[in-house]
């Protein structure tokens, strides 16, 4: 799995010789400072591997640096983020991304849509869905089993997955102009 954060860019695999521990790799190693502090561990070098960082946590750990990126969510625009968190450089990279992952929208995704009373839709002046009031992190998740904190995460995705299925009906959709910045 492949996660951009306004921090850095990591991948995360589970290796099958080690399936209690998640392997979380970056080409650099402040994409990872964040997930080691918070796991509590050491990151980890490897300058012969495809990623020359790397860090060994756990499913619980993993899955609250997870959530923590969702609920310190407040840009509204990833890249213009992502130079002011980690510069151009990282910017012009990420830029580069954004470019190639064009390549695989589908065909309808650019074409128009329209209401019951046959007039297109835009994402001007659309109010956002609000999907979720941020749940809270459980007080004691430290004190709970790896077992209890997935349990605990899997419980907050399937009911966030539940509210996007609820919304879909009123999804509003985005311009061309909107989603190219």
């Amino acid at each position: 799995m492949w996660i951009f954060t306004e921090t850095g860019f990591v991948s995360a695999v589970r290796k099958p010789e080690y399936p209690d521990v998640i392997t979380v790799r970056a080409r650099d190693r402040q994409s990872l400072e964040a997930l080691a502090s918070k796991a509590n561990v050491e990151i980890k070098r490897s300058p012969n591997g495809d990623y020359p960082y790397r860090v060994f946590v756990g499913d619980g750990p993993f899955i609250e640096w997870f959530l923590d990126r969702g609920a310190e969510l407040q840009y509204e625009n990833f890249k213009n983020r992502i130079y002011q968190t980690r510069g151009s450089d990282f910017a012009r990279a990420l830029g580069n991304v954004w470019s190639a992952m064009l390549a695989v929208e589908d065909e309808e995704a650019r074409t128009s849509v329209f209401n019951e009373a046959g007039e297109e839709i835009s994402h001007t002046g659309a109010e956002p869905n609000r999907l979720l009031n941020h749940s809270q992190v459980p007080e004691n998740l430290e004190e709970m089993s790896e077992e209890e904190q997935v349990l605990w995460a899997e419980q907050q995705a399937e009911r966030l997955a539940q509210r996007a299925l609820d919304s879909e009906a009123g999804e509003k959709f985005w311009s061309d102009e909107e989603t190219k910045g």
